[in-house]
């Protein structure tokens, strides 16, 4: 029920998915979905809004599709989650009714970042918006969930895992930087991937790291200095190639960059992974389609089979700040 295209387009992505073989069932109030071509429905009565206060809006609406669809992974009724609704409250739904793992101290949002013509995977960006403030112990376990989420999707053997500052130097960075590039560099955290230092934000779309650990405040605003910068981009190409005077250039200007475009598209990866959590929650971006969401169910599915959160609670490790 959450997203700007809801229910529609979620019930569309879910339709097809279950085409394709995934067993998907719909939370929300009966008869309020739409057409849902005899999917099972598990009934909730209420809707978390996109603007409500994410814990107020999970501790009042008990009955809410989101609070739901985390009590049924919990429950053992399904093995994942996935949400194009209000952000914080999926991750507060997920953190409230599946639970944490064994020593997270905060879950984190893995978002994957293309790296366009490269070969390579997607980069995975942690935290991305779950946590405005970080301490040292929480951005080693990014590192160590990220790694281990890199792994589980993307079958990369052992990650590449930096830090996200505004040097490559380890001397460059704040105060909580360059503790956790000690505590990295150091080795005892990273038996599951390969510390390679700082990266800056122009960085990004060049696939020099498999993993990029930041505290939500920044690891956010980069997101958003992107998904901005890409659509300043594609709107400034398109409307280049829309003009009359260039028409026989863009007809074969536009075949070549097809693919470019295809590859930025958000829409490919279906959305992010709250990572940290006893249960799969693949976290859309609000405006997603019924393709954003086919991708991001099959990515849940996929990560459930795949036995991710046995993954990452192998992986992290609980942190001892130096001089502790």
């Amino acid at each position: 029920m959450g997203g700007d295209n809801a229910p529609a387009a979620i019930v569309d992505g879910a339709r097809r998915a279950a085409d394709g073989g995934i067993r998907v069932a719909l939370v929300g109030p009966p008869g309020g979905m739409g057409d849902t071509g005899g999917l099972p429905e598990l009934p909730a009565s209420e809707v978390i809004g996109m603007d409500e206060d994410p814990a107020q809006g999970v501790r009042r609406k008990k009955d809410s599709s989101l609070v739901r669809a985390a009590e049924a992974v919990r429950d053992g009724a399904a093995m994942a989650t996935v949400s194009a609704g209000n952000t914080g409250a999926a991750m507060a739904a997920a953190l409230l009714r599946m639970g944490r793992l064994p020593g997270v101290v905060r879950p984190a949002i893995a978002t994957p970042i293309p790296n366009p013509g490269s070969g390579r995977p997607p980069t995975v960006l942690l935290d991305s918006g779950a946590n405005a403030e970080c301490s040292p112990a929480m951005l080693v376990q990014f590192a160590q969930m990220g790694a281990a989420f890199a792994a589980a999707r993307y079958g990369t053997g052992r990650p590449t895992v930096a830090l996200l500052s505004i040097g490559e130097e380890k001397s460059k960075g704040t105060p909580l930087v360059k503790e956790v590039h000690a505590l990295l560099a150091g080795g005892e955290y990273s038996s599951t991937f390969e510390f390679i230092g700082n990266v800056e934000g122009r960085d990004f779309f060049h696939g020099v790291a498999d993993v990029v650990v930041a505290d939500g405040f920044t690891g956010n605003v980069a997101l958003k200095t992107m998904e901005g910068s890409m659509r300043f981009l594609i709107g400034a190409v398109t409307g280049i190639l829309g003009r009359p005077d260039l028409a026989d250039d863009a007809a074969a200007v536009i075949p070549e960059l097809l693919p470019l475009a295809a590859e930025l598209d958000p829409e490919g990866t279906g959305g992010a992974m709250l990572l940290g959590v006893d249960g799969v929650s693949v976290i859309s971006h609000g405006s997603s389609t019924a393709t954003a969401m086919v991708n991001a169910i099959t990515v849940a599915h996929d990560l459930a089979v795949g036995g991710l959160v046995d993954r990452v609670a192998a992986a992290v490790t609980e942190v001892e700040a130096p001089g502790a």
